[in-house]
């Protein structure tokens, strides 16, 4: 699989068993996509005892949390506070991101890394593994019990989740598929706290 990216989880796992996950499948190199890479309830996947961690296990690491983050820093790709896929995805920063992660992948086996346990909840699924599935790189996600899950797979079971067709006569399966992205793209954008408490209180308001 020589051109092919992995994606995990770090969810709750003792560094043993990630370790463990990453060593099953050969992974010589983390991706860090976290926009934070610290975790209060996990430090040991806080950013420098990780990369120790991994370089003491030949395992090279690499923080891209700002150039294919979830919470983006430029203002135009949000739109009433929440985080825009499509437009982050437009931006030169990501794109820089994107081309670090395929030169990456000329030397080393990869794994995005983010923190949530079910590739589809996370943006390294998607909004960063659909970017380079477009560019013709096939993906698979390491799931918590160590199989792999590709990512064609994980797609199909989103639209089994949503309850989108896999296509009809009047629309491609394509189309379906772009409707999955933006709809679970909604669903898990990043949404600024001030304005996210702001519709909460017009919400109260207005029952």
């Amino acid at each position: 699989m020589k051109n092919a990216i992995f994606t995990v989880g770090h969810s709750t796992h003792s560094i043993e068993k990630f370790l463990a996950l990453l060593t099953k499948h050969q992974i010589t190199a983390i991706v860090d996509v976290r926009s934070s890479p610290y975790s209060r309830m996990n430090p040991q996947f806080n950013r420098e005892p990780l990369k120790e961690t991994l370089r003491n296990s030949g395992i090279a690491y690499v923080f891209l949390g700002k150039e294919l983050g979830a919470r983006s820093t430029d203002a135009s790709c949000y739109v009433g506070g929440k985080v825009q896929y499509e437009r982050l995805a437009k931006t030169g920063l990501f794109a820089d991101g994107i081309n670090r992660v395929q030169q990456g992948m000329e030397k080393y086996r990869v794994s995005l890394m983010c923190a949530e346990k079910d590739p589809l909840s996370c943006h390294r699924t998607i909004l960063v593994t659909r970017d380079l599935v477009s560019r013709g790189i096939s993906a698979e996600h390491i799931l918590e019990d160590g199989t792999l899950e590709s990512h064609t797979h994980a797609i199909e079971r989103l639209m089994q989740q949503l309850k989108l067709p896999e296509g009809d006569m009047f629309r491609s399966r394509d189309s379906w598929v772009d409707d999955a992205y933006r709809l679970q793209g909604e669903k898990i954008a990043y949404e600024e706290a001030a304005f996210a408490d702001d519709s909460a209180s017009a919400e109260k308001t207005s029952t």
